[in-house]
C-alpha cells in the first residue's frame, strides 16, 4: 500500500491527479461517457491524503530526515472531494453541495446571472488564484479541479470571443499551464502579470525587456537559487509560492496562507532578501520590492510611459494592454469582462476602460474597502464571496 510521508511524495501525488483530471474534464466538457475506472485514481489520491498523519489538525510531512513540516491540506482534499462528487452525480446535486459549503451561494449566483445574462463578451480576462480558483497554501499543488475546468471552458466557448487567464505566477516550470486541466485551446494563458503568454497554438510570446535588466535579474535569480538550497532556508522553497522565476519578475515566499513559518523567521528571511537586493541594485534602479505578507515580489521596473523617464512596476494593467495589442483582441469594441480578487487586479479594469467604456467586472472579496474600490472603478461591477460562486455564475451563463 502506497504511503505519502514526504513533501516530495505529496507533490508527486498531486501532479498525478492532473492527468486524470484533464482526461475527465475533457470528456465531461464534450458530453462523452467515462467510467468508474476513470475516477478511481482521484479516489485513491484522496485516500492517500487522508492517511497522512496529523498533529493539531494539520498533516505532517517530512522535508528531510531532520525536519517535518505541518500543512493544512484543505484545498487538496476539499477539491478532490468536490471533483469526485461532481463526476459521480448530476449537476443540480453538485450545486446543492456547493450551496451547503458556501453561505448565500444561490442568492449570489442568481444575482450574478441576472446582471450578465444575454451578454456576449468580446474579451474575458480573469485572474486565477482566489478568483476562479480556490486559494491553496502551496502553488505547486493547486491543481485545477475538473469541475472548475468544465465550468470555465463552457463560458469561454459560449460567451466570449477571447478568453484569457492572466496571473502573476510564472507561465510554466511549475506555473500556470502546469496546473491547468482545461480542454485544449479554451484559453490563452498569460503569466508574470501578462509579460508572457502562450497563444492557442502553443507559441510563447513575451513583453520586451532590455538586456541590461535581464542580466541583473539573472544575477538575482542565481543568488536566490543558491540561497534556498541552504538547510536554513529550504522551508521557504517548499511552501506557498516557493521560488518562482517569472518573466521580468521573481517571487519568493516568506510565509504561507496558514502561517506555517514562525513570524520572526519570516521577517528575518525578508531582511535577508532585501539585503541581497541592496547588494545587486544599490541605487534602486532596477527593482521594486512588493511584500504581500506572504510573498516578496521582486519586480523589474519599466518606464511609466514612452515620453517619461519615471519608473514604475509592471502591473496587470500593463499586461492587459500588451495582450490586447499583441493578440489583436479588439477590446475597443467591447463588451469586456474582467475578474479578480485583490487590489492588484484593479489595474486590469482600468486598462479595459481605457479601451472601451463597455466593461463589466466580477470580484471575489469580503473586504469592504476593496468592494468600494471596485465599484468606484467599474460601474458594472458584481461582488461575490467565493471563487466557486464566480465559476458557477459563468457556467450558468453558458447554459
Amino acid at each position: 500500500m502506497r504511503s505519502i510521508e514526504t513533501l516530495e511524495q505529496f507533490y508527486e501525488l498531486m501532479h498525478e491527479t492532473k492527468s486524470t483530471r484533464r482526461v475527465l474534464s475533457c470528456l465531461h466538457f464534450r458530453n462523452e461517457p467515462y467510467s468508474d475506472a476513470h475516477i478511481a485514481p482521484l479516489k485513491e489520491a484522496l485516500m492517500y491524503l487522508n492517511r497522512i498523519p496529523e498533529a493539531n489538525g494539520q498533516k505532517c510531512l517530512k522535508i528531510n530526515d531532520k525536519k517535518t513540516i505541518h500543512l493544512d491540506l484543505a484545498y487538496e482534499i476539499g477539491e478532490l472531494k468536490k471533483d469526485i462528487f461532481f463526476l459521480e452525480n448530476n449537476e443540480p446535486d453538485f450545486f446543492k453541495m456547493l450551496s451547503n459549503l458556501h453561505e448565500n451561494f444561490n442568492k449570489e449566483v442568481s444575482e450574478g446571472v441576472n446582471k450578465l445574462k444575454d451578454i456576449h463578451f468580446k474579451v474575458f480576462i480573469t485572474d486565477r488564484d482566489g478568483t476562479v480558483n480556490n486559494y491553496c497554501g502551496r502553488y505547486a499543488s493547486s491543481i485545477q479541479s475538473a469541475y472548475n475546468a468544465v465550468f470555465l471552458s463552457r463560458f469561454a466557448q459560449c460567451c466570449a470571443d477571447n478568453s484569457i487567464i492572466l496571473t502573476s505566477a510564472p507561465l510554466d516550470n511549475i506555473g500556470l499551464v502546469d496546473l491547468s486541466v482545461s480542454p485544449k485551446n479554451a484559453f490563452v494563458f498569460a503569466g508574470s502579470k501578462g509579460r508572457e503568454y502562450f497563444n492557442k497554438e502553443g507559441r510563447r510570446c513575451q513583453f520586451p525587456i532590455a538586456q541590461e535588466k535581464q542580466n541583473i535579474l539573472n544575477i538575482l535569480n542565481e543568488r536566490l537559487g543558491k540561497l534556498v538550497k541552504e538547510p536554513k532556508y529550504l522551508q521557504f522553497f517548499l511552501i506557498g509560492s516557493g521560488l518562482q522565476y517569472k518573466f521580468g519578475q521573481t517571487t519568493i515566499t516568506r510565509q504561507d496562507i496558514t502561517k506555517t513559518i514562525p513570524e520572526d523567521e519570516s521577517l528575518a528571511f525578508k531582511e535577508t532578501i532585501e539585503n541581497i537586493i541592496k547588494e545587486i541594485d544599490p541605487e534602486s534602479k532596477y527593482f521594486r520590492i512588493e511584500d504581500t505578507g506572504k510573498d516578496l515580489e521582486l519586480i523589474l521596473t519599466i518606464q511609466s510611459s514612452n515620453d517619461s523617464k519615471d519608473l514604475k512596476d509592471f502591473d496587470k494593467g500593463d499586461g492587459v494592454l500588451f495582450l490586447n495589442n499583441d493578440l489583436k483582441l479588439g477590446m475597443e469594441a467591447g463588451p469586456n469582462l474582467i475578474c479578480g480578487d485583490t487590489s492588484s487586479d484593479i489595474p486590469m479594469i482600468s486598462s479595459a476602460i481605457d479601451k472601451s467604456d463597455d466593461v463589466y467586472s466580477i470580484f471575489v472579496t469580503k473586504d469592504d474597502a476593496l468592494k468600494e474600490k471596485v465599484k468606484n472603478t467599474c460601474r458594472n461591477s458584481i461582488i461575490v464571496s467565493e471563487p466557486d460562486i464566480l465559476v458557477t455564475i459563468l457556467n450558468n451563463l453558458a447554459q
